[in-house]
């Protein structure tokens, strides 16, 4: 009889916790944001990933916020990765362009003239950022090539940091012995503190 008794209590407590977890599982779900993640590609049949998952190299994908890694590749161009970061369900557009590297992606281009354009302008558009970027991190590049007593300034890809596009060394060619002083008084003068510069020195 008490046994009885115990079947209803036994089966509303395991009623209750079912409940519990579904609409807890319900508001956890209403509070997970996805955002709109459009997806622009040239070669429009390139091979696309998201965090490695494969994915329509054009069109619409949702995405979790946080940061996503996507990478495109095929056969004759130069692979590309980058980085997105995702805020809350904010919609991101990302441009996916890959360049030729070989004879299939060359040809690839001349068959595909105007996909082949728009390629073009975005390396213009994003030489332009590049450089933007560049002159606000490296104020001395306003100033560069510099030609000074005994000394010449001018920058390359950076040696500490060859695979940064966004990163220089200075490089100070001097021909005279007190070259290199004067070259970091030119420096320290316009308010450059040189141990925040890759520098290489050589000589004529």
């Amino acid at each position: 009889m008490e046994e009885d008794n115990r079947r209803p209590f036994v089966t509303g407590v395991v009623v209750l916790a079912v409940l519990v977890v579904l609409i807890g599982g319900f508001v956890i779900w209403r509070h997970d944001p996805k955002a709109e993640l459009t997806v622009t590609s040239i070669p429009n049949d390139l091979t696309l990933t998201l965090d490695g998952q494969p994915i329509a190299a054009n069109g619409k994908v949702e995405v979790r916020p946080g940061t996503h890694t996507l990478t495109g590749s095929r056969d004759g161009f130069q692979s590309y990765t980058r980085t997105i970061t995702v805020r809350d369900d904010d919609p991101v557009s990302v441009k996916m362009y890959l360049y030729a590297n070989g004879p299939i992606g060359y040809e690839w281009g001349k068959n595909n003239p105007e996909q082949e354009r728009e390629t073009e302008a975005e390396a213009g558009r994003r030489y332009d950022e590049i450089q933007q970027r560049l002159a606000q991190k490296y104020p001395i590049l306003a100033q560069l090539p510099y030609v000074g007593p005994g000394f010449k300034a001018t920058y390359e890809g950076s040696k500490s940091d060859p695979d940064n596009p966004e990163a220089i060394s200075v490089r100070i060619v001097t021909w005279t012995a007190t070259g290199k002083d004067k070259a970091l008084l030119w420096i320290t003068g316009n308010g450059w503190d040189p141990a925040t510069l890759d520098i290489i020195y050589a000589t004529k």
